[in-house]
Formats: C-alpha cells, sequence, structure tokens
C-alpha cells in the first residue's frame, strides 16, 4: 500500500470524506474517482499504486458509506453528481478526468452530464452503460437483481475484523491470488461499531435509493449526452467471477450510445471486482487515466 491522505470537503448537510493519493510533483494532473454502490474509497488503492505517482488521485466516499456515512439523504445517483462537482469546487480543481467503478460509473457519466464545466474526459470501468429496467419487477426484486447478496451483508454484525475478513475471502471474486493487502484495506474500512458486533458502514436507506436509481430514465440516458470522450473498461467476468460478465460484445453492441464517443475496451481474465483491485485490471484503470489527464494537462 502507499500513503494516502484524508480530506473532507463541505456539501450539502455536512462533509463529504475523501481519500487524495498526492502526485510526486505538484503540477501534475488530478484525476476524480467514484465507487460502487458498497464500496468505499479505497477500492482505488491499487490503482494509485500503480499510477506510480503520475497524477494526483482523489477518492471520495460516496454519501452514507464509510467516512461519509453520517451524510443525510435524500440520497440517490443525482446527489452524487452534486456532491462529486462540490468536492472538485471546493478544491479549486476544473475539467478534471472524472472515473467511476460500477455504480460509481454512472455517477460519473451524469455528473458529467449536469456539471459539464467541471469534468473532462472520462474513464467507465464495468458500469455507466445501462439497459432498460425489467417491466415486470417491483423496486425491491429490482434491487435484488442489481446487487443480491451485498444487501444481505448491510444487516449482519461480525464478531471482530478476522471475521469480516473471512466473510470476503470466501467471496468467489477474492478467491486465489486476488486477495491483498489492499483489498483488506479497503474491506475493512467499511466496518463500524464495536466487538462483538462489527457491521457495514453502508446506510441502508442509500443503498437502497441508489440501487433503484440505477434504472431512472435520466441515468440511462446520460451515456448517450455526453459532452465528452470516454472509455468503458469492461470485465470479461461477473461479480461472483461467473464467466458472464456485466457486458459482452452483444450487449454492448445492443446498447444504444446515441452516437457518442464511448470506446469499449475488454479486460481478459478479471471479474467485476479485481477490474479495479487486481494488478491487470488496476494497470489498465491507471494507464488510461494517466492518458486522459495528459491530454488536458
Amino acid at each position: 500500500m502507499i500513503p494516502y491522505e484524508e480530506i473532507e470537503v463541505p456539501v450539502r448537510g455536512g462533509t463529504l470524506a475523501a481519500v487524495r493519493w498526492p502526485a510526486s510533483s505538484p503540477d501534475a494532473p488530478t484525476v476524480v474517482a467514484l465507487h460502487g454502490i458498497t464500496a468505499n474509497a479505497l477500492s482505488w488503492g491499487p490503482v494509485a499504486r500503480l499510477l506510480a505517482g503520475r497524477v494526483t488521485l482523489i477518492a471520495p466516499d460516496l454519501r452514507g458509506r464509510a467516512g461519509s456515512s453520517r451524510l443525510p439523504g435524500p440520497y440517490g445517483i443525482a446527489t452524487h453528481t452534486d456532491d462529486a462537482a462540490a468536492l472538485t469546487e471546493a478544491l479549486g480543481l476544473d475539467r478534471v478526468v472524472l472515473a467511476g467503478h460500477s455504480m460509481g460509473a454512472f455517477v460519473a457519466a451524469l455528473a458529467a452530464v449536469r456539471h459539464p464545466d467541471r469534468f473532462g474526459p472520462l474513464l467507465l470501468v464495468d458500469g455507466g452503460v445501462g439497459f432498460p429496467a425489467p417491466t415486470h419487477l417491483t423496486p425491491d426484486e429490482l434491487l435484488t437483481a442489481v446487487i443480491g447478496p451485498a444487501m444481505d451483508r448491510l444487516s449482519m454484525t461480525f464478531t471482530d475484523r478476522a471475521a469480516y475478513r473471512s466473510f470476503w475471502q470466501a467471496h468467489p471474486a477474492f478467491a486465489g491470488d486476488a486477495w491483498s493487502d489492499e483489498v483488506d484495506a479497503y474491506i475493512q474500512r467499511d466496518l463500524t461499531g464495536e466487538e462483538p458486533a462489527l457491521r457495514s458502514t453502508c446506510r441502508i436507506e442509500a443503498i437502497r435509493t441508489d440501487g433503484v436509481g440505477l434504472f431512472d430514465e435520466e441515468v440511462l440516458s446520460a451515456v448517450r449526452k455526453l459532452p465528452a470522450e470516454a472509455t468503458l473498461l469492461w470485465a470479461a467476468r461477473g461479480l461472483m467471477d461467473e464467466e458472464q460478465g456485466l457486458y459482452d460484445e452483444s450487449r454492448l453492441a445492443a446498447a444504444d450510445l446515441g452516437g457518442t464517443r464511448v470506446e469499449p475496451l475488454a479486460v481478459k481474465d478479471v471479474n467485476h471486482y479485481t477490474v479495479l483491485t487486481g494488478d491487470r485490471g488496476a494497470r489498465e484503470v491507471a494507464d488510461r487515466m494517466v492518458a486522459y489527464a495528459r491530454q488536458g494537462a
């Protein structure tokens, strides 16, 4: 792991917590990165390491998670876009490269449409390109379809940090050599409370609102209205390391991108998590971040 700084910026209702990995040079460009629906800022730790000081990376804990768990509602994808814009304004950043993983990619796309003066090129990591929701599902059924077992974890308690580690190490996505000290720091950031009743920091109301909001028409259509170029790095494997990922060639061919400049690139031998937390995926993400950041430098 490489050192990082904890920072806070004012947003509606309080302060948004964020992590900053400084670049080697004070003149280096900055990239802002948004995590997934039940994740936190340290999910970007492997990417920060592989950036090797080429850019400053800033990743907030989104409202309702980790260091930002006390921020009040209303929640939703649009609220996260406003928080991301407030973050860049508070830090004096303009037209920064914006990256997002999973739900964070949808937030990034909508943020670029709603706040085009604040964000430049986009890096969408296994998210951001949506498909219409099945009309026969209720909101609760829809949420289960989106994030499945993750909702169960939010109601669980754990006797100690080792028990939480064991819970995640049993996850198919982190089998074999996919576990690392960086992954451990990321999942441990999610815990709050006292032993023997530790629990996730994620506020269930926030997760429910955000999960259903992924199928809002404004969110689904954002990628078709992007004011700047974008890259979609999609994982070949899925959330449980299954062979079918969230995207594939046929799904992307069927997606309505509205003629915008979205370049889909497959990352092989990674799943929805390790596209960000494993070295193969994180290197692809880091290199694309640097390429985009240098364009605007």
